[in-house]
């Protein structure tokens, strides 16, 4: 059987043009007429002041920690339950990762535990230099108190929508509230430009910083002068005309994830214990990877892991939530607030192939398979 995958690129109609475009007028080096135009449909799709487009998520959130001044020493507070790219960055500034857990309405940054976080390292003479909240699934958090929380001590909100295109926070784009905001377009997002990522802010300064250091730093001068470090984040004229076609169908890639989502809950919700997230009131999920949670009042311990693997067997990708970075041999000597959110929902969640070309006999398939495994 050919693999259902967990969330593969899904390409339109207007991509090849685009990249044909760049081939046929020699613009294959990085920047160029594409990536201005892709900047463009992100500034107005985002009805931000400004948007550099780069060549990774994880880039976009270096030069995030770059412009806003983070250095060694600093102490940046990170969300916990999310990928570990949202946190590496900050090791690479020599900068000191303080991890938040999360609530259990959107499975972000809990408010309340982020500020009694600032409030302890305050105390300890160690006022975080920024905070990097995460959109996890596409669900937006909880973004009213975390933003006044954060404008009450002064400290920089980074806003982490790499996984949250075309989600919504009160009628507001996400990737749009943070004094930076940074976009994933890798491979398995909701719309792809293969590889590559965006630096998003309202801070025309920010902006600028931000293109400057990205292509290396270069002075405007005819000659090449260098006052400051860069770094090679641009993003590919080509892959950037991919990305032209993908913003054009990025509506469409958002509803049917919506729909992916639907389907699986009212053919799994009746299922005993099974329990799928639900939106809040003024929040608006893309809906980029459907995740359930098979509660421990019903299900033994390891079921989520007992349903990946049988469906691994029959060539159906599926996952499990994030691990937790306080979890994480790598960060384990980091300091963490934990309220014991995030390790629950790690033993318990995972994610089912939500991609939007799935198909309809897919998705009948993992349903299907999923019942079975629970007999």
């Amino acid at each position: 059987m050919d693999r259902i995958w967990l969330s593969s690129p899904h390409m339109g109609e207007k991509e090849k043009e685009y990249v044909a475009e760049a081939f046929a007028t020699n613009w294959v080096a990085p920047l160029g007429p594409n990536v201005d135009a892709f900047e463009k449909q992100l500034t107005t799709y985002l009805n931000v002041d400004g948007v550099v487009s780069l060549n990774s998520g994880t880039g976009a959130l270096h030069l995030a920690l770059e412009i806003l001044g983070i250095k060694q020493g600093d102490v940046v507070i990170c969300q916990s339950f999310t990928f570990a790219a949202s946190a590496f960055p900050i090791t690479y500034c020599k900068a000191e990762p303080v991890f938040v857990d999360s609530e259990k309405d959107t499975w972000n940054m809990d408010p309340a535990l982020l500020k009694t976080a600032i409030d302890d390292q305050v105390s300890k003479g160690k006022k975080p230099a920024a905070i990097i909240v995460v959109h996890l699934y596409g669900m937006p958090a909880k973004m009213n108190e975390i933003i006044a929380i954060a404008a009450s001590y002064g400290i920089p909100l980074i806003e982490d929508a790499a996984e949250a295109l075309g989600s919504t926070y009160q009628n507001k784009a996400c990737g749009s509230f943070g004094s930076v905001g940074i976009l994933s377009f890798n491979g398995n997002k909701i719309i792809t430009t293969s590889g590559g990522g965006a630096l998003t802010s309202n801070n025309a300064e920010l902006i600028s910083k931000t293109r400057k250091i990205s292509a290396q730093a270069r002075e405007a001068v005819p000659y090449y002068l260098h006052k400051e470090i860069g770094y090679n984040y641009r993003l590919s004229n080509v892959l950037a005309g991919i990305g032209r076609g993908q913003m054009e169908v990025l509506p469409l890639r958002v509803e049917k994830r919506r729909e992916i989502f639907e389907f699986y809950k009212n053919e799994l919700s009746a299922v005993k214990g099974m329990y799928f997230p639900e939106e809040p009131t003024g929040f608006f999920s893309n809906r980029w990877l459907t995740t359930v949670l098979f509660s421990k009042d019903v299900w033994e311990p390891g079921t989520n892991e007992k349903v990946r693997v049988s469906l691994e067997k029959l060539n159906i990708e599926t996952r499990a939530l994030w691990k937790p970075l306080h979890q994480q041999p790598v960060f384990e000597a980091c300091t963490a607030y934990n309220n014991g959110v995030s390790d629950e929902l790690f033993e318990t969640g995972l994610c089912l192939p939500s991609g939007s070309n799935t198909t309809r006999e897919s998705l009948n398939l993992v349903v299907s398979e999923i019942k079975k495994c629970l007999v």
